[in-house]
C-alpha cells in the first residue's frame, strides 16, 4: 500500500486539535516533502525520521514521499510529529501492518538513533483525545511523558522508548513484544510546603495571609528589607486548601505546555516568583507560537511579585484584566490562544527607595517627592484591584532570640478550609468572586459597620471597586469567626487591611 493515514495532535493554547498525518509514496525521483503549514521544527523532521528509520533496522523507501498534515490552515510546530511520520512511512511501504493504526494516536520526537524524546503538552493532548466525541483511541507517546498523560482518567496510554518498540507492537506475533498500557501511580506523592511555625512574630501579617487564603483575596505586603515579607509569602500556599483532582489536572495541563510538569508536583499548588526584569510576554504569555506566561503557570496557585515597584509599569498593567477575569487571551495575527489564569496575587515592596521609611533605628534620607514617585510606580487602577494592603514591620531582636515558634500551617489551614466550606454552602463560590448583586445580598454589614465603612470611604476617597473589596474581605473575616452577620469589628479589621499606601 502506498498510502497511510495516522492521527496526532497539534497545540493551540490549551487546545489540542486533531491532526491527520497522511503519507503518500509515489514513483519518481526520491524526495521527501512535508506540507500543511509546518514550521521549521516540523520540516527538519525529514532528517530525523530518515536516520531513525535506518538505525531501527528498516529500509527508507526510494520513492517520492509526500507528508500532509491536515487541516492545512492549522499551524504545526515542534517535533511531536516525528513518530507518526516515521510510522506512516513504514506502513505505506508495507514494512508494518496498516489496519491497527486507526485505533491509535501518536506523538513523539525522534533522535537519530530512533529513541523517543519527551514532548510538550502531552497532558493537554491526552485531555483532548478523551474529550473527542465518539473517538476513544489509545495514545502511543514517549516513555518520559507517560506519567503525566496517564493522569487523565480512563486514558489508554502506551509508552515506548524507541521507534523499534512501536513497530514491534504492530508486527509482533505474540504479546511479549507488545507495548504495555501505563497506569498513573501517584498515591504516595503528597504536597509539602514551608511551615508558618518557622516565622517568629509578625502576627498581623500572618492574620492577613489567613484572611487572604480564606477568601481567595490578593494581598500587598509593604515593609522594610529583612522584615520577612518573602518568608511569609513563600509559606502562603501551605495554608490553602488541598487541590481537587480537577484543579490539579488543570494546573498540570498548563505546566505541561512548557514541558515543566513533574509528577513530584502533583497536587502541589504552584508558587511562581518571576524576577522584576520579566517582560509582559513572560508574565502573561505570548510569542509567535503562544505559550503560557507566569500568571497561567500559577493557575490554582500563588503568583508572588517581590519588589513590586521595580517591575516595569507597563508590565504590571497587563495584570489588571486577568486579576478580574481569571483568564488571559493572547492574540496574534495568525492565531488566538486562551489560557487559564486563576491565581492568588501576593506582592511585596519597600515603603520607599531606600526601604527604611518609618523605622526609628535607621535614617531614611528619601525626600517626600522620592517616596511619592516610588509608590506611584504602581498605578492606582492596579492598586485598586489588590484586595488587601498591609504594613509589615521589622521583628525585634528579643522576638528572634527568645520568641516561641509560631502557629503551624496545618492549624491555620484548618480554619481556612472551614471558612471556605461556609462560602461554598452559602454562595457556591469564594468571596473574592462575588458579583455586585451578590455583595448586596451576602456582604451587608450591621448598621454600625455600615456607618464606619461610610466614614472610611469618605476619608480615604475609595472607589466603588475598593468599597466592594472591603466588603468582600469583611465577609471573609466574619466567615473565619463563623458568624452569619458582618459586625462592626469585622468591617474595622477589613479597613485596616487596606491602608498601607496613601493613594490606595
Amino acid at each position: 500500500m502506498s498510502l497511510a493515514v495516522l492521527r496526532s495532535r497539534a497545540l493551540a493554547g490549551m487546545e489540542a486539535p486533531q491532526v491527520s498525518v497522511e503519507i503518500h509514496l509515489a514513483n519518481g525521483l526520491p524526495a521527501f516533502n512535508i506540507v500543511g503549514l509546518a514550521d521549521t521544527e516540523v520540516k527538519e523532521s525529514r532528517e530525523r525520521v530518515r536516520a531513525a528509520i535506518l538505525n531501527a533496522g528498516f529500509d527508507m523507501p526510494h520513492h517520492r514521499i509526500t507528508v500532509n498534515l491536515a487541516p492545512a490552515d492549522l499551524p504545526k510546530e515542534s517535533g511531536r510529529f516525528d513518530l507518526p511520520i516515521a510510522i506512516g512511512i513504514l506502513a505505506a511501504s508495507g514494512q508494518i501492518p496498516t489496519p491497527p493504526l486507526s485505533l491509535y494516536e501518536f506523538a513523539g520526537e525522534l533522535s537519530l538513533t530512533g529513541e523517543l524524546r519527551p514532548i510538550r503538552g502531552a497532558l493537554a493532548m491526552t485531555f483532548a483525545m478523551q474529550r473527542a466525541r465518539g473517538q476513544r483511541h489509545a495514545f502511543i507517546l514517549p516513555r518520559a511523558n507517560a506519567d503525566e498523560a496517564a493522569l487523565v482518567p480512563d486514558a489508554a496510554i502506551y509508552p515506548a522508548a524507541t521507534l523499534l518498540e512501536v513497530c514491534n507492537h504492530f508486527r509482533a506475533a505474540d504479546d511479549t513484544l507488545r507495548l504495555t498500557r501505563h497506569r498513573a501511580s501517584l498515591a504516595s506523592i503528597g504536597a509539602t510546603y514551608p511551615d508558618f511555625a518557622e516565622v517568629k512574630g509578625q502576627q498581623r501579617a500572618k492574620r492577613a495571609l489567613e484572611v487572604a487564603a480564606a477568601g481567595a483575596h490578593s494581598l500587598l505586603l509593604v515593609g522594610p528589607p529583612g522584615a520577612g515579607k518573602t518568608m511569609l509569602a513563600s509559606r502562603f500556599a501551605g495554608i490553602l486548601p488541598p487541590m481537587t483532582d480537577d484543579e490539579a489536572l488543570e494546573a498540570a495541563a498548563v505546566q505541561s505546555l512548557t514541558g515543566g510538569f513533574s509528577t513530584q508536583c502533583w497536587k502541589r499548588r504552584p508558587f511562581r516568583s518571576p524576577h522584576h526584569t520579566a517582560s509582559a510576554v513572560a508574565l502573561v504569555g505570548g510569542g509567535s507560537v503562544p505559550r503560557p506566561g507566569e500568571i497561567s503557570l500559577a493557575h490554582c496557585g500563588v503568583l508572588f511579585l517581590d519588589e513590586l515597584p521595580e517591575f516595569d509599569r507597563r508590565v504590571l498593567e497587563v495584570l489588571r484584566e486577568p486579576l478580574e477575569s481569571g483568564r488571559v487571551t493572547v492574540s496574534r495575527a495568525a492565531r488566538q490562544s486562551d489560557f487559564p489564569a486563576r491565581f492568588q496575587l501576593i506582592a511585596a515592596m519597600n515603603p520607599c527607595p531606600c526601604g527604611f521609611l518609618g523605622l526609628p533605628a535607621a535614617r531614611c534620607r528619601c525626600t517626600p517627592e522620592a517616596v511619592a514617585r516610588y509608590q506611584n510606580r504602581i498605578s492606582g487602577p492596579l492598586l485598586d484591584r489588590i484586595d488587601m494592603q498591609i504594613e509589615v514591620g521589622p521583628v525585634s531582636a528579643e522576638m528572634l532570640l527568645t520568641g516561641a515558634e509560631g502557629e503551624p500551617s496545618g492549624t491555620i489551614a484548618l480554619r481556612v478550609e472551614a471558612a471556605l466550606e461556609r462560602q461554598m454552602v452559602r454562595q457556591q463560590k469564594t468571596n473574592r468572586h462575588l458579583t455586585p448583586r451578590e455583595i448586596d445580598r451576602y456582604c451587608q454589614p450591621e448598621r454600625a459597620g455600615q456607618e464606619l465603612l461610610h466614614k472610611a470611604m469618605l476619608q480615604f476617597h475609595w472607589s466603588a471597586r475598593a468599597y466592594h473589596r472591603v466588603l468582600r474581605v469583611a465577609r471573609t473575616i466574619a466567615d473565619l469567626a463563623d458568624t452569619a452577620a458582618i459586625a462592626e469589628k469585622h468591617v474595622a479589621e477589613a479597613i485596616q487591611f487596606r491602608r498601607a499606601l496613601h493613594h490606595g
